[in-house]
């Protein structure tokens, strides 16, 4: 889609500074909060709010709040984005190397905090992993799930950890993971970084409605997540939607089961999925469903199963 004369202007407009040019500089590398952009900008945060209110208004960036914080992020695509893209790329030096600095000092403290929220919470995941086989036995299901590659796009929604864009994302030309927990975005972070992946971004959103393009992606991830969640039924239409002719839908969860205590102890909302409820979501989101995969414990617990669904590739179909 082109963008008129007057929006060109405006959007020239608004990046037109160099404070602004440094933070949009910032933002294509990840998302950041007010208060980091301040802080990265020696600048008061009055002031940083200013130029980003100036450029959401211009469709430059996009506006978020998560709680009482207020984070900021490049749109994923459109013709903004096309020439935020070209305006960074004509420059010479796109941060100067005191936001550099700065910026790997707020990454820093993500981390120590990401890490210290992990081992609050780590006792509870080893608590559930300790119902199913073993992580290995499960991933090793997954990557065989998903198939060799290579990917153009890789979508992880409700990535967690960023534990599937670390076990998958070698073989993709970018991936994307999406999440609704800070901490849980930094961790992720931390593990894409550690597993040496560079074409991955991390980013806060919702998986009812991710704003991504349709069929955007040939390789689509819901991770146990359903469970969490009171609309798993949309949930899966809008992973469905985002799955590219000839790609694939993931997901990965619980069979049914009669563990009642997840649900106070550990705020699972369903008790587990059949492959008949799995199979009517994708077949009404359009998708074609695969023989799913069990993976049952080696006691008494739960049994984890990979569902996949393919969108038929119509071209392929008629070349055939």
């Amino acid at each position: 889609m082109s963008l008129s004369s007057d929006a060109v202007v405006e959007a020239l407009r608004a990046a037109g500074e160099p404070t602004r040019l440094r933070i949009l500089s910032l933002l294509a590398v990840e998302e950041l909060s007010v208060m980091e952009l301040a802080r990265i900008l020696d600048q008061s945060q009055p002031r940083v709010s200013r130029h980003l209110k100036l450029m959401a208004e211009a469709g430059l960036i996009e506006r978020f709040p998560d709680g009482a914080w207020v984070f900021y992020r490049l749109p994923a695509s459109g013709s903004v984005r096309h020439l935020t893209d070209a305006i960074l790329d004509l420059l010479e030096d796109t941060a100067d190397d005191r936001d550099a600095a700065r910026l790997a000092e707020v990454r820093a403290e993500r981390d120590t905090q990401a890490m210290a929220y992990f081992e609050r919470v780590a006792p509870q995941w080893d608590e559930i992993r300790s119902l199913y086989v073993s992580e290995a036995a499960v991933e090793a299901a997954i990557d065989q799930a998903a198939g060799p590659g290579p990917f153009n796009r890789i979508v992880d929604l409700g990535t967690g950890s960023g534990r599937m864009l670390a076990l998958l994302g070698k073989r993709a030309d970018s991936a994307l993971g999406l999440d609704l927990s800070q901490q849980m975005l930094n961790i992720a972070r931390r593990n894409v970084t550690q597993a040496g992946l560079e074409k991955v971004e991390l980013r806060h959103g919702d998986i009812f409605g991710t704003r991504l393009p349709d069929e955007s992606a040939d390789l689509v991830i819901v991770h146990q997540v359903l469970h969490y969640l009171t609309d798993p039924v949309a949930a899966v239409a809008e992973a469905a939607r985002l799955v590219a002719p000839g790609g694939r839908l993931l997901i990965v969860d619980f069979a049914p089961h009669d563990h009642e205590n997840l649900r106070i102890d550990h705020q699972h909302r369903r008790l587990g999925f059949s492959d008949a409820e799995i199979g009517r979501w994708v077949a009404d989101a359009g998708l074609i469903s695969s023989a799913s995969i069990a993976l049952p414990p080696d006691h008494d617990g739960l049994t984890v199963t990979i569902w996949s669904a393919d969108r038929p590739d119509v071209a392929q179909q008629r070349s055939a």
